[in-house]
Protein backbone atom coordinates (compact mmCIF):
# COMPACT_ATOMS: atom_id res chain seq x y z
CA UNK A 1 0.00 0.00 0.00
CA UNK A 2 1.17 3.75 -0.73
CA UNK A 3 2.47 5.92 1.61
CA UNK A 4 1.03 9.71 1.69
CA UNK A 5 3.41 11.08 -0.32
CA UNK A 6 3.71 8.17 -2.95
CA UNK A 7 0.03 8.52 -3.28
CA UNK A 8 0.47 12.19 -4.24
CA UNK A 9 2.79 12.24 -6.07
CA UNK A 10 0.58 9.56 -8.43
CA UNK A 11 -2.16 11.61 -8.42
CA UNK A 12 0.65 14.53 -9.25
CA UNK A 13 1.67 12.44 -12.02
CA UNK A 14 -1.66 11.84 -13.39
CA UNK A 15 -2.52 15.14 -13.36
CA UNK A 16 0.30 16.17 -15.90
CA UNK A 17 -0.81 12.74 -18.16
CA UNK A 18 -4.18 13.42 -18.13
CA UNK A 19 -5.66 16.81 -16.68
CA UNK A 20 -3.20 19.08 -18.56
CA UNK A 21 -1.26 20.11 -15.32
CA UNK A 22 2.12 21.57 -17.06
CA UNK A 23 3.38 23.59 -13.74
CA UNK A 24 4.40 22.09 -10.20
CA UNK A 25 6.85 23.63 -8.38
CA UNK A 26 8.19 25.84 -5.12
CA UNK A 27 11.15 25.78 -3.39
CA UNK A 28 13.12 22.15 -4.04
CA UNK A 29 10.06 20.44 -5.56
CA UNK A 30 12.17 19.62 -8.92
CA UNK A 31 15.05 17.98 -9.05
CA UNK A 32 17.58 16.36 -7.18
CA UNK A 33 15.33 16.59 -3.90
CA UNK A 34 11.73 15.96 -5.56
CA UNK A 35 10.34 18.09 -2.38
CA UNK A 36 11.03 18.08 1.56
CA UNK A 37 8.73 14.67 1.88
CA UNK A 38 9.96 13.65 -1.87
CA UNK A 39 6.49 13.81 -2.80
CA UNK A 40 7.27 14.93 -6.12
CA UNK A 41 9.94 12.67 -7.03
CA UNK A 42 10.29 12.07 -11.16
CA UNK A 43 7.58 14.23 -12.30
CA UNK A 44 7.95 15.71 -15.66
CA UNK A 45 6.83 19.50 -14.96
CA UNK A 46 8.23 20.35 -11.45
CA UNK A 47 10.46 23.14 -11.32
CA UNK A 48 12.36 24.56 -8.33
CA UNK A 49 10.85 27.90 -7.21
CA UNK A 50 13.49 30.60 -5.59
CA UNK A 51 12.72 30.47 -1.17
CA UNK A 52 9.94 33.27 -2.13
CA UNK A 53 6.79 32.55 -0.53
CA UNK A 54 5.01 35.27 -2.10
CA UNK A 55 6.95 34.68 -5.60
CA UNK A 56 5.56 31.25 -5.82
CA UNK A 57 1.93 32.40 -5.41
CA UNK A 58 1.96 35.42 -7.30
CA UNK A 59 3.49 32.63 -9.96
CA UNK A 60 0.60 30.41 -9.56
CA UNK A 61 -1.86 32.89 -9.54
CA UNK A 62 -0.44 34.07 -12.78
CA UNK A 63 -0.29 30.82 -14.42
CA UNK A 64 -4.30 30.34 -13.73
CA UNK A 65 -5.04 33.82 -14.45
CA UNK A 66 -4.34 32.40 -18.48
CA UNK A 67 -6.42 29.26 -17.92
CA UNK A 68 -3.60 26.92 -17.35
CA UNK A 69 -3.81 24.31 -14.37
CA UNK A 70 -0.61 24.39 -11.76
CA UNK A 71 0.22 23.03 -8.72
CA UNK A 72 2.30 25.27 -6.32
CA UNK A 73 3.66 23.54 -3.10
CA UNK A 74 4.81 26.03 0.25
CA UNK A 75 7.11 24.02 1.73
CA UNK A 76 5.43 24.15 4.90
CA UNK A 77 2.31 26.56 5.82
CA UNK A 78 5.01 27.59 8.64
CA UNK A 79 5.95 29.97 6.16
CA UNK A 80 2.67 30.69 4.05
CA UNK A 81 1.34 33.13 6.41
CA UNK A 82 3.65 36.01 4.44
CA UNK A 83 0.87 35.01 1.48
CA UNK A 84 -2.54 35.83 3.07
CA UNK A 85 -3.23 38.73 0.79
CA UNK A 86 -2.46 37.34 -2.03
CA UNK A 87 -4.18 34.14 -1.30
CA UNK A 88 -7.28 36.39 -0.30
CA UNK A 89 -6.78 38.28 -3.92
CA UNK A 90 -6.76 34.45 -5.48
CA UNK A 91 -9.71 33.66 -3.27
CA UNK A 92 -12.37 37.13 -4.99
CA UNK A 93 -10.31 37.15 -8.72
CA UNK A 94 -13.64 35.14 -10.49
CA UNK A 95 -15.88 37.28 -8.15
CA UNK A 96 -14.42 40.41 -8.84
CA UNK A 97 -14.01 39.88 -12.89
CA UNK A 98 -17.60 39.16 -12.96
CA UNK A 99 -16.58 35.27 -14.04
CA UNK A 100 -13.81 36.42 -16.69
CA UNK A 101 -10.52 35.05 -14.39
CA UNK A 102 -11.11 31.59 -13.54
CA UNK A 103 -8.58 30.38 -10.91
CA UNK A 104 -8.14 26.60 -11.47
CA UNK A 105 -4.76 26.42 -8.89
CA UNK A 106 -3.95 23.95 -6.38
CA UNK A 107 -1.38 25.00 -3.42
CA UNK A 108 -0.49 22.04 -1.58
CA UNK A 109 1.23 22.28 1.47
CA UNK A 110 2.32 20.49 4.81
CA UNK A 111 0.52 20.88 7.82
CA UNK A 112 0.84 20.40 11.73
CA UNK A 113 2.95 19.00 14.54
CA UNK A 114 3.97 15.68 15.12
CA UNK A 115 7.41 15.75 13.62
CA UNK A 116 9.26 17.29 16.33
CA UNK A 117 9.71 20.51 14.09
CA UNK A 118 9.19 23.10 17.31
CA UNK A 119 8.84 26.15 16.53
CA UNK A 120 9.04 26.81 12.41
CA UNK A 121 7.46 23.53 11.19
CA UNK A 122 4.71 22.71 13.76
CA UNK A 123 2.17 24.93 12.59
CA UNK A 124 -1.77 24.22 11.39
CA UNK A 125 -2.88 26.50 8.97
CA UNK A 126 -7.08 24.65 8.87
CA UNK A 127 -8.38 27.68 11.23
CA UNK A 128 -7.02 30.36 9.20
CA UNK A 129 -7.60 28.70 5.58
CA UNK A 130 -11.35 28.67 6.39
CA UNK A 131 -11.74 32.47 6.51
CA UNK A 132 -10.86 32.80 3.19
CA UNK A 133 -13.69 33.48 0.80
CA UNK A 134 -13.17 31.77 -2.40
CA UNK A 135 -10.77 29.16 -1.60
CA UNK A 136 -11.86 25.55 -1.04
CA UNK A 137 -9.75 23.63 1.67
CA UNK A 138 -9.03 20.03 1.92
CA UNK A 139 -7.40 17.65 4.11
CA UNK A 140 -6.86 13.78 3.79
CA UNK A 141 -6.15 11.35 6.41
CA UNK A 142 -5.01 8.62 4.19
CA UNK A 143 -3.08 7.70 1.22
CA UNK A 144 -5.96 6.98 -0.83
CA UNK A 145 -8.60 10.28 -0.32
CA UNK A 146 -5.04 12.14 -0.72
CA UNK A 147 -4.69 10.66 -3.92
CA UNK A 148 -8.55 11.73 -5.13
CA UNK A 149 -8.90 14.82 -3.31
CA UNK A 150 -5.63 15.87 -5.11
CA UNK A 151 -6.94 14.81 -8.43
CA UNK A 152 -10.90 16.63 -7.72
CA UNK A 153 -8.35 20.05 -6.56
CA UNK A 154 -6.74 19.52 -10.11
CA UNK A 155 -9.74 19.83 -12.13
CA UNK A 156 -11.62 22.41 -10.06
CA UNK A 157 -12.07 25.73 -11.51
CA UNK A 158 -11.57 27.27 -8.21
CA UNK A 159 -8.53 27.64 -6.06
CA UNK A 160 -7.41 24.73 -3.87
CA UNK A 161 -5.63 24.42 -0.44
CA UNK A 162 -4.77 20.89 -0.34
CA UNK A 163 -3.47 20.70 3.18
CA UNK A 164 -1.24 17.64 4.07
CA UNK A 165 -0.72 16.41 7.48
CA UNK A 166 2.97 16.31 8.11
CA UNK A 167 2.86 13.37 10.42
CA UNK A 168 1.40 11.41 7.74
CA UNK A 169 3.40 11.81 5.21
CA UNK A 170 5.30 8.15 5.69
CA UNK A 171 2.17 6.35 7.22
CA UNK A 172 0.80 3.85 4.54
CA UNK A 173 -2.95 3.36 4.03
CA UNK A 174 -5.37 0.46 4.16
CA UNK A 175 -7.11 0.69 0.46
CA UNK A 176 -5.25 0.81 -2.55
CA UNK A 177 -5.26 3.53 -4.95
CA UNK A 178 -6.89 2.46 -8.47
CA UNK A 179 -3.80 0.91 -10.60
CA UNK A 180 -1.43 0.68 -7.71
CA UNK A 181 0.30 -2.81 -7.00
CA UNK A 182 -0.34 -4.41 -4.72
CA UNK A 183 2.90 -5.27 -3.21
CA UNK A 184 4.57 -2.27 -1.36
CA UNK A 185 8.19 -3.24 -2.81
CA UNK A 186 6.80 -3.42 -6.02
CA UNK A 187 5.37 0.41 -5.55
CA UNK A 188 8.37 1.37 -4.07
CA UNK A 189 11.14 -0.02 -7.26
CA UNK A 190 8.59 1.96 -9.35
CA UNK A 191 8.06 5.15 -7.81
CA UNK A 192 10.92 6.01 -5.42
CA UNK A 193 14.19 7.28 -6.65
CA UNK A 194 16.96 5.38 -5.16
CA UNK A 195 19.42 6.55 -1.88
CA UNK A 196 22.34 8.41 -3.76
CA UNK A 197 22.89 9.06 -7.34
CA UNK A 198 19.54 10.26 -8.60
CA UNK A 199 20.69 11.68 -12.42
CA UNK A 200 19.69 8.92 -14.55
CA UNK A 201 16.64 7.66 -12.29
CA UNK A 202 13.33 7.68 -14.23
CA UNK A 203 9.88 6.46 -12.42
CA UNK A 204 8.39 3.44 -13.65
CA UNK A 205 4.38 4.43 -13.03
CA UNK A 206 1.74 2.04 -12.53
CA UNK A 207 -1.04 2.11 -14.53
CA UNK A 208 -3.23 4.77 -12.82
CA UNK A 209 -6.84 5.44 -12.81
CA UNK A 210 -9.45 8.31 -11.97
CA UNK A 211 -10.24 8.62 -8.85
CA UNK A 212 -12.13 11.86 -8.12
CA UNK A 213 -13.11 12.25 -4.31
CA UNK A 214 -15.89 15.08 -4.40
CA UNK A 215 -14.45 17.61 -2.66
CA UNK A 216 -17.20 18.62 -0.10
CA UNK A 217 -18.20 15.24 1.31
CA UNK A 218 -17.39 13.75 4.46
CA UNK A 219 -16.76 9.90 5.59
CA UNK A 220 -17.75 8.23 8.01
CA UNK A 221 -15.26 5.62 9.06
CA UNK A 222 -16.99 4.29 12.07
CA UNK A 223 -20.63 4.28 12.99
CA UNK A 224 -21.83 4.24 16.01
CA UNK A 225 -24.71 5.35 18.62
CA UNK A 226 -23.65 7.16 21.55
CA UNK A 227 -21.79 9.88 20.05
CA UNK A 228 -20.57 11.76 16.54
CA UNK A 229 -16.67 12.91 16.90
CA UNK A 230 -15.83 15.05 13.92
CA UNK A 231 -12.27 14.89 12.41
CA UNK A 232 -9.94 15.30 9.93
CA UNK A 233 -5.69 14.83 8.94
CA UNK A 234 -3.98 13.10 11.37
CA UNK A 235 -6.09 13.56 14.31
CA UNK A 236 -8.71 11.43 12.14
CA UNK A 237 -6.77 8.45 12.63
CA UNK A 238 -6.18 8.71 16.57
CA UNK A 239 -10.15 9.10 16.50
CA UNK A 240 -10.59 5.88 14.64
CA UNK A 241 -8.51 3.86 17.42
CA UNK A 242 -10.40 5.42 20.24
CA UNK A 243 -13.75 4.25 18.82
CA UNK A 244 -12.32 0.77 18.09
CA UNK A 245 -10.87 0.71 21.77
CA UNK A 246 -13.68 1.96 23.55
CA UNK A 247 -16.46 -0.57 21.80
CA UNK A 248 -15.19 -3.04 24.42
CA UNK A 249 -16.36 -1.20 27.05
CA UNK A 250 -19.71 -0.48 25.18
CA UNK A 251 -19.32 2.78 24.20
CA UNK A 252 -20.30 3.49 20.34
CA UNK A 253 -18.60 6.09 18.65
CA UNK A 254 -19.48 7.33 15.40
CA UNK A 255 -16.33 9.02 13.48
CA UNK A 256 -16.50 11.42 10.84
CA UNK A 257 -13.93 12.16 8.35
CA UNK A 258 -14.32 16.06 7.54
CA UNK A 259 -11.81 15.28 5.04
CA UNK A 260 -13.24 19.17 3.41
CA UNK A 261 -12.84 21.99 5.98
CA UNK A 262 -14.69 24.62 3.41
CA UNK A 263 -17.16 23.84 1.74
CA UNK A 264 -17.49 21.18 4.78
CA UNK A 265 -20.10 18.78 4.36
CA UNK A 266 -22.91 20.29 7.03
CA UNK A 267 -25.86 17.22 5.90
CA UNK A 268 -23.23 14.56 6.80
CA UNK A 269 -22.51 15.97 10.55
CA UNK A 270 -25.89 17.28 11.24
CA UNK A 271 -27.88 13.51 10.67
CA UNK A 272 -25.20 11.74 12.92
CA UNK A 273 -25.31 14.62 15.53
CA UNK A 274 -29.15 14.04 14.99
CA UNK A 275 -29.14 10.41 15.57
CA UNK A 276 -26.48 10.47 19.02
CA UNK A 277 -27.34 13.56 20.46
CA UNK A 278 -23.51 14.05 21.36
CA UNK A 279 -20.99 15.60 19.31
CA UNK A 280 -17.21 16.19 19.58
CA UNK A 281 -15.39 18.23 17.34
CA UNK A 282 -11.32 17.28 17.14
CA UNK A 283 -8.32 19.02 15.40
CA UNK A 284 -4.83 20.32 16.59
CA UNK A 285 -5.22 23.90 15.60
CA UNK A 286 -5.43 26.50 18.06
CA UNK A 287 -8.20 26.20 20.35
CA UNK A 288 -9.28 29.87 20.19
CA UNK A 289 -11.28 30.89 17.25
CA UNK A 290 -10.53 27.09 15.71
CA UNK A 291 -12.77 25.75 13.25
CA UNK A 292 -14.29 23.33 15.08
CA UNK A 293 -15.90 26.06 17.27
CA UNK A 294 -17.74 26.90 14.28
CA UNK A 295 -19.09 23.54 13.47
CA UNK A 296 -19.58 23.15 17.72
CA UNK A 297 -21.43 27.04 17.19
CA UNK A 298 -23.98 25.59 14.28
CA UNK A 299 -24.52 22.07 16.18
CA UNK A 300 -25.71 24.75 19.00
CA UNK A 301 -27.51 26.75 17.16
CA UNK A 302 -29.46 24.56 14.67
CA UNK A 303 -29.76 21.20 16.76
CA UNK A 304 -29.99 22.54 20.36
CA UNK A 305 -33.27 20.64 21.66
CA UNK A 306 -31.82 17.56 20.20
CA UNK A 307 -28.82 17.46 22.07
CA UNK A 308 -28.23 15.13 24.87
CA UNK A 309 -24.99 16.98 26.56
CA UNK A 310 -22.93 20.22 25.53
CA UNK A 311 -20.90 20.06 22.14
CA UNK A 312 -17.15 20.00 22.92
CA UNK A 313 -14.14 21.40 20.73
CA UNK A 314 -10.91 19.27 21.70
CA UNK A 315 -8.03 21.19 20.17
CA UNK A 316 -4.42 22.65 20.40
CA UNK A 317 -3.35 24.91 23.35
CA UNK A 318 -3.40 28.78 22.30
CA UNK A 319 0.25 29.26 22.85
CA UNK A 320 2.99 31.25 21.18
CA UNK A 321 4.34 28.25 19.74
CA UNK A 322 5.07 24.27 19.52
CA UNK A 323 8.60 23.52 21.66
CA UNK A 324 11.05 20.91 20.29
CA UNK A 325 11.21 18.84 23.38
CA UNK A 326 8.88 16.16 22.88
CA UNK A 327 7.44 17.20 25.71
CA UNK A 328 6.70 20.19 25.20
CA UNK A 329 4.72 19.00 21.80
CA UNK A 330 2.82 16.75 23.58
CA UNK A 331 1.53 18.90 25.82
CA UNK A 332 0.71 21.47 22.75
CA UNK A 333 -1.96 19.52 20.71
CA UNK A 334 -4.33 17.08 21.61
CA UNK A 335 -3.73 13.51 22.98
CA UNK A 336 -5.13 10.13 22.91
CA UNK A 337 -5.83 10.26 26.30
CA UNK A 338 -7.42 13.58 26.61
CA UNK A 339 -10.12 12.65 24.12
CA UNK A 340 -10.52 9.05 25.51
CA UNK A 341 -11.32 11.27 28.43
CA UNK A 342 -13.74 13.93 27.24
CA UNK A 343 -15.81 11.09 24.72
CA UNK A 344 -16.17 9.45 28.25
CA UNK A 345 -17.57 12.35 30.23
CA UNK A 346 -19.83 13.68 27.39
CA UNK A 347 -21.56 10.23 27.21
CA UNK A 348 -22.06 9.99 30.87
CA UNK A 349 -23.96 13.42 30.68
CA UNK A 350 -27.53 13.21 30.98
CA UNK A 351 -30.11 15.91 29.90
Amino acid sequence: MANMAQAIRMALHYGEAHLGVKDIFGQDVGAPLGGAFTATQGLKTTWNSPLDERGIIGMAMGIAMTGERCVAEIQFCDYIFNTIDLLKIAGNTLWVTNGQYPMPLVVMTPVGAGIRGSIYHSHSFDAWASRLPGWKVVMPSTPHDAYGLLISAIKDPNPVLFLIPKALMRVRGEELIPGEPREEKELKSMVDAPIGDRSKWKPRWPELQDLAIPIGQAQITRPGEQITVVSYGRHLLVCNQIADDLRSDGISVEVIDLRTIYPYDWQTVKASIQKTGRAIFVNEDTEVTNFGEHLAYRATQELFYELMARPLVIAGKNVPGIGLHPNLEDASIPQKHEIETAIRAVVAETP
